[in-house]
């Protein structure tokens, strides 16, 4: 008995470059990039001060009012997007049996802001004024949980923690739910942690881009790439299995048709990053060949070891300027879970428009041997997408993203 196939029915954005998907896709077309100064607290003391933020966004119009106290910022943009997601996808959840759908997200830092708060007041003025709702509101799986209440959502549910390739684990996760049975998976991810905690928390890693100019901070494969830019935000995904998407007229946006995964070594071990064989992992399982790849949506880290990492892991792959490469990160910063789950809504995009978007700011280094899409947009027939992630610790993902079949 063959697996069945999974497809995405519906997307939900929450960006630096717009809220919901068309403004998003809008943004990121004409290249317009939402990074700037930080806002959220006054970054003037930190080494860093740029970042992608949301903006325009009030949780107040799309939750109620409940909520508001029990959850973080992270929390009130996921739920957000889940609910854009699945209004995309023309599912209602109160008409569905609960335990037939399951919600698998990831999560990278938690509610930072909420529990910074809560940890001042603690500290400031005692444990009595600390909010009962600190138990839960910081926790990596918090996402997972509130979406799932909100929706009456009873079936297979968890969180993935992979830093930044935590989105596409949790998709593929998602995908072997539906294969075990289950009718529907919210999946996806959203992060926020821009506060000062987080920030320091992200400063101790060593890869914050410290340049104080937006079109020159974040600049993977470029010559002068000086480490990332983070942001806040994500997508939400819907999955189902395209037999049931098709029996009650839904529109697939694409089919997740492949997914590997792999750890580095130890550094010093001398042996060689696992991207390549997360690649081959993936590709594998879609039954696909290197030449099938249409477009690849890089990590693009910003840091020149792991941008050679991933340059040579392509052209190992792919060969010399083998396949488009794109970079839209360089618009929204690296938005931890968040940032592969907007990298797959963002190339179903471009795969339902057949344009591969720009990688804005950077100037291609001549010694990365890819066909890195820069400038402007480019049009071409896009059938197979391949997205990648990494994250810190030596995680690796890659997935496979297949076009529908034409009608």
């Amino acid at each position: 008995m063959s697996a069945a196939t999974v497809v995405v029915t519906g997307l939900g954005v929450a960006s630096p470059t717009g809220l919901g998907t068309r403004e998003h896709w809008t943004a990121t077309l004409e290249g317009r990039s939402g990074i700037g100064r930080l806002t959220r607290f006054d970054p003037s003391g930190y080494p860093a001060k740029l970042a992608g933020e949301i903006t325009g966004f009030s949780a107040e119009e799309h939750l109620p009012g409940r909520l508001i106290p029990q959850t973080d910022r992270m929390t009130r943009l996921a739920l957000a997007a889940a609910d854009w997601a699945l209004a995309d996808a023309g599912v209602r959840p109160d008409t569905l049996a609960s335990f037939d759908m399951g919600v698998v997200t990831a999560s990278a830092s938690g509610g930072f802001e909420f529990g910074q708060n809560e940890l001042r007041k603690l500290w400031s003025q005692g444990s009595q004024y600390v909010s009962a709702y600190q138990s839960f509101a910081w926790f990596y799986a918090v996402n997972s949980g509130q979406i799932s209440i909100r929706n009456g959502m009873k079936g297979p549910s968890g969180v993935v923690v992979s830093d930044q390739a935590g989105g596409l684990d949790a998709v593929a996760q998602a995908r072997r739910q539906i294969r075990k049975g289950t009718r529907l998976v919210v999946s996806g991810g959203v992060d926020a942690s821009l506060c000062p905690w987080g920030w320091v928390a992200q400063l101790a890693g060593g890869r914050l881009s410290t340049s104080e100019d937006p079109a020159r901070a974040y600049l993977p494969f470029d010559r002068d790439a000086c480490g990332y830019v983070p942001g806040e935000g994500g997508a939400i995904l819907i999955l189902e299995a395209a037999e049931a998407a098709r029996a009650r007229g839904a529109r697939s946006y694409g089919e997740i048709a492949g997914y590997g995964a792999t750890f580095d070594p130890r550094p010093g071990s001398g042996r060689p990053p696992g991207l390549r064989k997360a690649v081959e992992l993936a590709l594998a399982d879609a039954g696909a060949q290197p030449a099938d790849v249409d477009v690849v949506f890089a990590d693009a880290a910003g840091d020149p070891d792991l941008d050679r990492a991933e340059a040579d892991a392509l052209v190992q792959v792919f060969g010399a300027h083998g396949v488009p490469v794109s970079g839209p990160k360089t618009m929204t910063g690296r938005l931890y879970s968040g940032a592969a789950p907007l990298d797959l809504a963002t190339a179903l995009l471009a795969l339902r428009d057949g344009i591969v978007p720009a990688t804005v700011n950077v100037k291609l280094s001549p010694e990365y041997d890819i066909d890195l899409v820069v400038d402007r947009p480019r049009r071409l027939g896009l059938r197979t997408a391949l997205v990648l992630a990494r994250g810190h610790g030596g995680f690796n993902s890659a997935v496979v993203l297949r076009a529908p079949a034409p009608h």
